[in-house]
């Protein structure tokens, strides 16, 4: 989550959740989760249509979830603000791998050997986890990071493309280029790409010889060129972001995924929605949640044709603390998902 840097005109409080229930969400771990009615997703934009679509929620009681993978038919995502890594089935089963008592995760991803990849975002560091040795230090990143580092990417031979925001996330203050930095399988590191704005949620294409990042502070996606040895090359602009109808004029992205079309799905914070864009930047479809924002997506599912959808109520960690909004909603799309996440 990248916002703090945001003029603090741009960052509206969402309206009160209309109450449109169904059945109730399932609770977590939390003791006193705040009890969401099932809301309506409202379908605003989409090509020769209009109209509206009903949300599942997988999960609620969370406090702050982010970086979602689909991984091994669960999706696996951090509650950031509830320092734990948490997976579940579409139904809800869910249950707690991993927990980071000194920090906050945010992205995941595995080595090839099948273990977990954490970024610890604050100690600037990447953990690794397996059930036998629990959480140990894969890369220490603090000589080289600018920031809080935040989401991450792993190929499929184990090098993990961390992005560094370039200042203290719930810190604020001057904000600073930021830059992702590859991590190695076997934990040295290089910076594969540098003066980027906010560098967010990162994805992978099928063949991995292309690699996008979402820069929150400058409203685009980035593309580059993978080589073999994971270095970065041919930087240019994958899609310029077009803010909502209603809202802010400003589209921020967070967390991104990628369909078979090519089309970028993207969790936009500051507008309260999530949407999808095509290479370039027109809009196909947008959604929202009514009194939640989204920070983060990732299609999952047998087919890969779930949008999976982390919200809350806020970003700021003294907001997010008070009481656990945080939610997994989910909803069905036509285009499957490819690549990494």
């Amino acid at each position: 989550m990248a916002i703090a840097e945001m003029p603090l005109a741009m960052v509206e409080r969402p309206r009160t959740l209309k109450s449109r229930s169904s059945q109730p969400a399932r609770s977590l771990i939390s003791p006193n989760p705040v009890r969401l009615p099932l809301a309506r997703l409202i379908l605003v934009i989409t090509i020769g249509t209009m109209g509206e679509v009903d949300q599942r929620v997988i999960l609620d009681g969370l406090w702050f979830a982010e970086g979602p993978r689909w991984h091994e038919s669960r999706l696996w995502f951090s509650d950031m603000h509830g320092h734990r890594v948490i997976s579940t089935d579409l139904d809800g089963d869910s249950r707690t791998e991993a927990e980071l008592n000194d920090d906050e995760p945010s992205g995941l991803g595995w080595l090839p050997d099948g273990s977990l990849l954490v970024v610890a975002m604050e100690t600037q560091q990447l953990r690794r986890f397996t059930s036998a040795t629990g959480l140990t230090v894969h890369a220490d990143l603090s000589s080289v990071a600018r920031g809080s580092l935040n989401d991450m990417i792993v190929a499929r031979d184990g090098t993990a493309y961390v992005g560094d925001m370039g200042h203290r996330i719930q810190e604020g203050g001057e904000r600073r280029p930021g830059q992702t930095i590859a991590v190695r399988a076997d934990g040295t590191w290089f910076v594969a790409a540098d003066d980027l704005e906010s560098p967010n949620g990162h994805i992978l294409t099928p063949d991995e010889r292309t690699l996008l990042i979402a820069e929150s502070a400058a409203a685009r996606v980035t593309a580059f060129d993978r080589a073999v040895d994971g270095t970065l090359s041919n930087r240019r602009i994958y899609a310029s972001l077009q803010p909502s109808n209603e809202g802010p004029q400003f589209a921020p992205p967070d967390g991104i995924c990628l369909d078979a079309e090519g089309a970028v799905w993207v969790a936009d914070p500051i507008g309260a929605r999530v949407f999808r864009a095509l290479p370039g930047g027109e809009t196909t479809h947008e959604y929202r949640l009514e009194g939640l924002i989204p920070v983060a997506c990732v299609l999952g599912g047998v087919d890969r044709r779930t949008l999976l959808i982390c919200a809350a109520a806020d970003w700021k960690r003294d907001e997010v603390r008070k009481a656990p909004s945080g939610i997994i909603a989910a909803i069905d799309v036509d285009i499957a998902g490819v690549g990494r996440p």
